[in-house]
């Protein structure tokens, strides 16, 4: 997996526990998971690509 899915993998977590734990700032809740998506999708297109 590349390091800028890793680094967004991180950082999706970490703002989506925030948006659960914090209610002042909920919509990192969807941020977070927006940012989760995103690195599983980089990560699903790369291993794709090296397959063909």
């Amino acid at each position: 997996m590349p390091a800028l899915a890793i680094i967004l993998i991180i950082i999706g977590i970490a703002l989506l526990f925030t948006g659960i734990f914090v209610e002042a700032v909920k919509f990192l809740l969807f941020v977070g998971i927006a940012l989760i998506l995103i690195a599983v999708i980089a990560w699903l297109m790369r291993s794709i690509r090296n397959k063909t």
